[in-house]
């Protein structure tokens, strides 16, 4: 057994994020192993089912919500910490910890998934295209044209470049492992059960709220990086996307998700958002951008291209942390 000196957060998650650009989901390896966002999905599942009973009064289900929260983010916290000091004492525990945050990243994933929506539209049409797109949209997919399915795909993508890449990073970077098992057990709370349906409304009333906080800064962080990736790309215009985000972002029904969405309408000269359906019943969510609102193919490719320069706008920022951190 050999104690080893606490590695530099930025390095790791610099290692991190070429992990995850390297290998992804991990899909093999997941396939003999559970996942831990699954495995905190099976412990959500296990609290709605025992304390989400439809007989209780609003308040208790809230009630009951709350302490459901409170238990299993407090439960991450402490594995956090439980997994931190036993990696401080391991060989190449910096090693293990950097595997560890890279299963907690999307980087590569997201941009599959969209990609994956361009493939289907353009070698299977619209049927093929609604398909891939269900996979990362909660809207129905059959209400949605060809214009419909590349707006979903394009605003889930820099949603969750906010959701998936950068908040987990950001609470990495700010508390450690504790940080990323706390952000990611909040983050599938509030997939799970922060909906504003009859069964969640109040139930999952505070993985709503925790979630929203969690993401308030990752998203305006987010939004400002796709902004400057967006100086690097000549089909891009990173100054209206700026004027876009502010104009536009708070008109989206979520404290954070207009905020990445929004920047990249502006950059990419789109209108993202606009009225969809939800379980059959519709939305009327604004416009986000003054673009044109018939998305593309091309569109979801010029889309991928701006993610792809956040992304490296994001590690040449890390990169400059690490750099800085050299000299203080």
């Amino acid at each position: 057994m050999l104690i080893s000196t606490a590695p530099d957060p930025v390095l790791v998650l610099l290692l991190a994020l070429i992990l995850d650009l390297a290998f992804g989901d991990m899909e093999r390896v997941f396939r003999l192993l559970p996942h831990p966002v699954v495995l905190a999905g099976g412990a959500v599942a296990f609290f709605d089912k025992r304390l989400n009973r439809p007989d209780r009064s609003d308040r208790a289900r809230r009630l009951r919500g709350l302490i459901t929260v409170v238990v299993l983010v407090g439960a991450a916290v402490a594995l956090g910490w439980a997994v931190t000091g036993y990696l401080r004492i391991v060989h190449l525990g910096w090693a293990i910890e950097a595997l560890l945050v890279a299963v907690l990243l999307a980087q590569r994933s997201l941009f599959e998934h969209v990609a994956a929506v361009a493939r289907g539209l353009q070698e299977g049409g619209i049927e093929a295209g609604r398909q891939a797109v269900a996979k990362i949209v909660g809207r129905d997919p059959d209400s949605l044209d060809e214009h419909g399915v590349a707006r979903a795909a394009i605003e889930s993508l820099f949603e969750n470049f906010s959701d998936g890449v950068v908040a987990p990073a950001f609470w990495y970077l700010l508390l450690g492992l504790p940080g990323i098992f706390a952000f990611k057990t909040a983050s599938t709370l509030d997939s799970m059960i922060g909906h504003r349906s009859p069964k969640y409304l109040q139930f999952g009333w505070a993985a709503a709220r925790l979630d929203d906080v969690f993401s308030w800064i990752p998203a305006r962080l987010s939004a400002l990086i796709i902004c400057a990736a967006a100086v690097a790309l000549p089909e891009t215009r990173a100054g209206h996307g700026l004027r876009v985000m502010l104009k536009d972002a708070r008109k989206h029904r979520s404290p954070n998700a207009g905020w990445p969405e929004a920047a990249a309408a502006g950059a990419l000269g789109l209108a993202l958002g606009g009225p969809r359906a939800y379980g059959g019943a519709a939305a009327p969510e604004p416009w986000l951008g003054d673009g044109r609102a018939r998305a593309t193919i091309a569109d979801i490719a010029a889309a991928l291209t701006l993610y792809l320069a956040a992304a490296a706008c994001f590690a040449i920022l890390l990169l400059g942390g690490a750099a800085a951190r050299q000299f203080l």
